[in-house]
């Protein structure tokens, strides 16, 4: 497959994401792909380095690194280390960059920590999901909120000094008062940032499944709204500027370099099996099967599954629903630059509505989500998708 994306210069700095697609135990709500067979981590590993060797380079210089999965920390030491000086040996770095590892509180090791910041990696971002082991048994976690706390230690025993916290709200009979106690429990760690994400029940989940059975009520949407609202309100009077919908920290510095590429449609290279890419105007993805992953690259070729090329209204249109989760928002004199539209003007019916509803706050500089348009961000997506729809078929 021939892809043609655009040559970005050697001034675009880009994101690497490594999709390591092993786990345990296979987590009920997730809908990442994943495989349990832990017997094929050594294939995997080669059939990556492989990959590696064989993907384009597009002139970019890349400035984070995020090992994502899957549960990355099952790999051992010495795996992550050849994957890294792989990477290291084939693509052109800054100084300064960012390398995260996502870690689960029971696959995570003392001496695996110290190897990982021999090697580079500067940012650990441990799946804690709940403090509650009645909220982790829920979740089919296979750690408990004991291993959670001790995997908190274990990585400032190692020396890391840029921790994140996932959490996860909106679990069925949740209260306000034993979420409010998850997050007073995360901010005691002093982490540098936190990730607040509502429970979600995506089809194809075992969670979704369970729903559609009737095995569990799910959460009342009032009060999954209220949780919401108490997670911003707590995390800014404990010292967490929000930056996403679910993304918090307490400085500028400690926000996640990796993730702000995906919100800001900067250029990024997926490796690993369902892995996505996106060069402007370009976005592939990789195989989202292990066994097809490994099979493509034994015979030399990249396991490309298939690719896009974006047009410019679906362009602009993902510009608008990744700013809009954010606190910059869409920035309006770089809309213009990128889409050679007045944002205000050309929105002017759409942006008049959310306004009149306090869903939208708008100024010459930019546009940005009151706290009530964030609670209806799809919604919101979903209107401005349409407003698009309607005029390229009126022109």
């Amino acid at each position: 497959m021939r892809l043609q994306p655009e040559n970005q210069g050697n001034n675009t700095v880009a994101g690497l994401y490594i999709h390591v697609p092993f786990c345990i135990q296979k987590c009920p709500y997730c809908d990442f792909y994943s495989v349990t067979d832990l017997s094929k981590v050594k294939a995997f590993v080669q059939a990556l380095q492989r990959e590696i060797s064989l993907t384009k380079t597009y002139g970019l210089q890349f400035d984070t690194i995020y090992l994502g999965g899957g549960t990355p920390s099952v790999l051992n030491r010495g795996q992550i280390e050849e994957i890294l000086k792989s990477v290291y040996s084939r693509f052109s770095f800054s100084q300064d960059i960012e390398i995260t590892i996502e870690v689960n509180p029971g696959t995570l090791f003392l001496n695996s920590l110290e190897a990982f910041i021999r090697h580079g990696i500067n940012r650990i971002n441990i799946g804690i999901q709940s403090f509650y082991n009645q909220n982790l048994r829920f979740l089919q976690r296979i750690h408990s909120a004991q291993q959670a706390c001790e995997a908190i230690d274990m990585t400032r025993k190692a020396g890391v000094e840029n921790l994140g916290l996932d959490l996860i709200y909106g679990l069925p009979n949740q209260s306000r008062k034993y979420w409010l106690k998850d997050l007073k429990k995360a901010i005691s760690y002093e982490p540098e940032h936190i990730s607040c994400y509502m429970l979600t029940y995506e089809q194809g989940t075992l969670l979704h499944e369970w729903r559609q059975q009737g095995r569990f009520t799910p959460l009342d949407e009032d009060m999954v709204r209220r949780l919401f609202e108490d997670t911003i309100s707590f995390l800014k009077e404990a010292g967490y500027a929000q930056y996403e919908i679910s993304n918090f920290s307490r400085k500028k510095a400690f926000r996640s370099r990796h993730n702000q590429k995906y919100w800001s449609h900067a250029p990024y290279v997926g490796l690993g099996p369902s892995a996505h890419s996106f060069i402007r105007p370009m976005r592939w993805w990789n195989y989202h099967n292990l066994k097809d992953y490994l099979q493509v690259l034994e015979s030399g070729l990249l396991p490309i599954g298939n690719s896009e090329d974006l047009t410019p209204n679906q362009l602009m249109l993902e510009s608008i629903f990744l700013g809009l989760r954010t606190s910059s928002g869409i920035e309006t004199l770089r809309f213009k630059k990128e889409y050679g539209i007045d944002f205000s003007h050309h929105f002017s019916p759409i942006l008049e509505r959310l306004q009149a509803q306090n869903l939208l706050s708008v100024s010459d500089e930019r546009c940005v989500l009151t706290l009530e348009g964030m609670i209806f961000s799809d919604t919101i997506a979903k209107m401005f998708a349409e407003f698009i729809a309607e005029l390229s078929d009126s022109s």
